[in-house]
């Protein structure tokens, strides 16, 4: 029902704001489809933020794409940056440490071999780390395997303590996964921590032909990719999240692999998600923006998380 304006008719204050009385049917229309479009795209969000609570504000625009051009509603990045704002759903993270690696210890230590390294399939590159998962009995240990082309995790174990049996469980679970014969060797990759150079854990590589490699320093940007892994899997999946115990974080850890690989989208992917990523090979084309120099530690630390 068309409301009356007090005073005036609705021809005379047109007139005295020097616009048609299309024009105002027509402005009136796009607000009231303007808040439809934001409440579709809000239930849109919601959506994909159930599999993945913390997802980014452009991998959000992407993921959205086909189903705005399915209701034919259009909205770029600013726009979608500003709605998210106004309701409070930009994400916001802090980070927290605790100490994972112990490389102080007498075991052989390996070379690095995966600098100036170049990759064109998965199977090539496998990057190892291990974060914290916390429960209410304490801390739980988290050993991830990620294939470095394609960014899916391949082997993980939630363990109860930081001892070796979880890392050679995820170890195990790498290469029961491996589907491919390349003419490359696979290299695995990790921090120079006591559990990865465990004569149990070398002597799976060794007998599987995989060639060993480390980092030279306690550098995080020397195994960069293994800790962005981390990352994601705390930072996006179950931020602040302390579980009651260690058998719930391990039930739920299974699920948030599962949603990460099939689910999140990587800009160095061409904003493919893990699975996809890991079915192809040749060189994925990066879907972020090239940046100036930037001349601190803190500035590369943010730029490289906006890039994956």
């Amino acid at each position: 029902m068309r409301q009356k304006l007090p005073g005036k008719s609705l021809a005379e204050l047109c007139a005295l704001f020097g616009v048609s009385r299309q024009a105002y049917y027509l402005a009136h229309h796009n607000a009231k489809r303007t808040n439809i479009s934001h409440m579709v795209i809000l239930a849109l969000v919601a959506e994909f933020r159930a599999a993945v609570p913390m997802l980014g504000t452009r991998k959000l625009l992407h993921m959205l794409g086909p189903e705005l051009k399915k209701h034919d509603i259009k909205m770029g990045r600013d726009q979608l940056f500003e709605l998210l704002r106004f309701h409070g759903l930009l994400m916001r993270r802090r980070k927290r440490y605790v100490k994972t690696t112990n490389s102080h210890h007498w075991l052989k230590r390996y070379p690095n071999l995966i600098k100036n390294m170049l990759l064109t399939a998965p199977e090539q590159l496998w990057v190892s780390d291990i974060t914290y998962i916390r429960t209410l009995d304490g801390f739980s240990y988290l050993s991830l395997i990620t294939d470095a082309y394609s960014r899916k995790i391949v082997g993980y174990a939630l363990h109860p303590n930081l001892e070796a049996a979880g890392c050679i469980a995820a170890l195990y679970m790498a290469i029961e996964s491996r589907k491919r014969e390349h003419p490359f060797i696979l290299v695995h990759h990790s921090d120079r921590g006591i559990q990865y150079c465990s004569q149990n854990y070398v002597s799976i590589l060794n007998a599987d032909r995989i060639a060993i490699s480390m980092t030279q320093t306690r550098s995080p940007y020397e195994n960069a990719l293994a800790e962005r892994i981390n990352g994601i899997i705390k930072n996006e999946f179950s931020p602040e999240l302390i579980y009651k115990n260690h058998k719930e974080a391990k039930d739920n850890i299974i699920l948030i692999i599962r949603n990460y690989n099939s689910k999140r989208p990587h800009a160095s992917l061409d904003y493919l998600t893990p699975d996809q990523a890991h079915g192809i090979s040749g060189q994925l084309n990066k879907r972020w923006k090239q940046y100036p120099y930037v001349k601190n530690e803190r500035q590369k630390e943010g730029l490289a998380k906006e890039k994956t």
